[in-house]
């Protein structure tokens, strides 16, 4: 079962509080007045192929749009690795399963479900790497041209390299000047990552020395060494606790407390002196401990935040010290590298070019056809292929689509062309002969059809028709002959209600279809609706 676009809900999206449109296959136009709000369906569409969003888009009074889509059939097997590769679980209908995405899942997975064209589009005809990619889809040459820019992309690479490494030998000589000099201030220094922070603190400690010895001292002084130190003065309250015991049994408690209190205050008065002794450092070793701070702050000024990042810096530095002295031996490896990869890449041109050789006049055939059937009865059209001297990343060819609408004149480039009618026509030609050639399910036109009419909307028509019957085709059109052609129509209708404005889709069929025809005709007169019935009648 072919893939198609079988639902689209749309929530506070501009005009459109909320809708859900169900959708069938084959042939989809979508009608209404200027204004009413055809184009956000447009909008929608573009929002779930990857276009970024903007807040303007949100309807007002609401705080966020949503917008989904089911795409439905067999086929979607074809896009199940795509979609376990970017971490979404595949299902049957839903596409994305409620997994959150991003914005480059959604664009990759678009391009390979829709084909959007609008009036404006046919500019892109004009570039000379949108002409050959037509051409590439036309040969179906995705997996020739995938080889070859794997080989291309390859060689890009070590042209690069080669170069870097094959520099003036004045500048050579000033690289390698640089990195011995970096490599030996920092290998001088017999670095160890796990020290910074034990030497900072020792030295952090180190440098308050003076003051905590001053500190310790004058509280130990003050407990045990004074003349009236405080423990001498405890040893009297000690002496006259005694005496008021033998008097009084009761208050041995106390003084046994107060005899404790003494003791710890000795053991304390000790342990300060022990304490001032240990931090009385070498005026060496504190210079010593300074120096290498100071050695650390230079060197991760230099090379990293970090001595661990010092250390990786320097052993960079001495791995491209080594590929620049053994300069020589590296050029002579990438040389034979390049040429080995610019033969891969020339034999993936060769069957490449090929198939474009092959393509090239069945592609301008079929356009040629195509356009005859558009109204273009004695247009010529050609594909042609001109050899580059360097490669690109699509290959040594270019492409360019020369056009002649008119019997007796030369074929031209697009870009001469000024009629936009016929480039519109010309790229529905275009889309048309590609059509049987590309997987893609879903083909939309918005207002492709701009600037015709008669019979060539009647051509027009017939070929969105056709384009139908192996594709789902939506498009929006302001010609009646094109909608009257369509397998199914909808219409976008706008309504004012309680002061907001409101944009509703519907689909009409039977005599509701024959009105809309009609309105688009110019009017629901009685000629209207009986032209509006044949043009129904002939469409189908």
């Amino acid at each position: 079962m072919p893939v198609i676009l079988s639902l689209l809900r749309i929530k506070n999206l501009a005009l459109v509080e909320e809708l859900e449109w169900q959708i069938g296959p084959g042939f989809v136009a979508i009608t209404g007045e200027t204004g009413a709000g055809k184009s956000i369906i447009i909008g929608a569409l573009q929002l779930l192929l990857g276009e970024r969003a903007d807040k303007s888009l949100i309807r007002t009074g609401a705080d966020l749009c949503t917008v989904e889509a089911i795409f439905s059939g067999e086929d979607l097997q074809k896009l199940n690795p795509q979609l376990i590769e970017a971490g979404v679980e595949p299902c049957e209908n839903d596409f994305i399963n409620g997994s959150p995405t991003t914005l480059s899942i959604l664009k990759h997975l678009g391009d390979e479900l829709v084909d959007l064209h609008g009036p404006h589009d046919h500019q892109s005809l004009l570039s000379p790497e949108t002409q050959l990619s037509l051409l590439d889809s036309f040969a179906r040459a995705d997996e020739q041209l995938a080889e070859y820019r794997k080989h291309y992309r390859q060689l890009q690479m070590l042209l690069a390299e080669h170069a870097a490494l094959n520099t003036a030998e004045t500048a050579r000589e000033q690289e390698i000047d640089l990195l011995r000099h970096q490599i030996n201030e920092i290998m001088s220094a017999n670095l160890v990552a796990s020290e910074e922070e034990e030497i900072e603190g020792r030295y952090r400690l180190a440098s308050s020395s003076k003051r905590l010895i001053e500190l310790a001292s004058a509280i130990a002084n003050k407990l045990a060494e004074a003349d009236e130190s405080i423990i001498s003065q405890l040893g009297e309250t000690q002496r006259l606790l005694r005496e008021l015991e033998k008097i009084d049994g009761s208050i041995a408690q106390f003084s046994s407390t107060h005899a404790a209190s003494v003791v710890e205050l000795s053991e304390v008065a000790r342990a300060l002196s022990t304490y001032t002794e240990k931090l009385d450092l070498d005026p060496q070793q504190l210079a010593a401990l300074e120096q290498r701070v100071s050695l650390f702050e230079t060197l991760k000024r230099k090379y990293g935040g970090s001595i661990a990042e010092v250390i990786a810096f320097g052993e960079r530095a001495a791995e491209r010290m080594q590929k620049i002295e053994g300069r020589d031996a590296e050029l002579e490896r990438l040389a034979k590298e390049i040429e080995k990869v610019r033969a891969q890449m020339n034999r993936a041109d060769e069957a490449l070019h090929k198939l474009r050789v092959k393509a090239a006049p069945k592609l301008s055939e079929n356009i040629r056809r195509n356009l005859r059937d558009l109204g273009f009865r004695q247009s010529e059209f050609e594909a042609k292929l001109d050899a580059l001297d360097e490669p690109r990343p699509s290959g040594f060819d270019s492409v360019e689509l020369l056009f002649s609408p008119n019997p007796g004149e030369p074929v031209k480039p697009l870009r001469a062309i000024a009629s936009s009618g016929e480039i519109s026509r010309l790229m529905l030609a275009i889309k048309s002969a590609l059509a049987a050639h590309d997987a893609i399910p879903l083909l939309v036109f918005d207002e492709i059809d701009t600037n015709v009419g008669g019979e060539i909307a009647h051509a027009v028509g017939a070929k969105m028709q056709i384009l139908g019957r192996d594709h789902q085709v939506i498009c929006i059109t302001h010609l009646p002959q094109v909608a009257a052609t369509a397998s199914s129509h909808f219409v976008v209708t706008k309504e004012v209600t309680g002061g907001r404005t409101y944009s509703q889709l519907r689909e009409v069929s039977g005599k509701g279809r024959q009105e809309e025809i009609a309105r688009m005709l110019g009017g629901k007169s009685e000629s209207a609706l009986e032209l509006a019935a044949t043009l129904l009648k002939k469409g189908i």
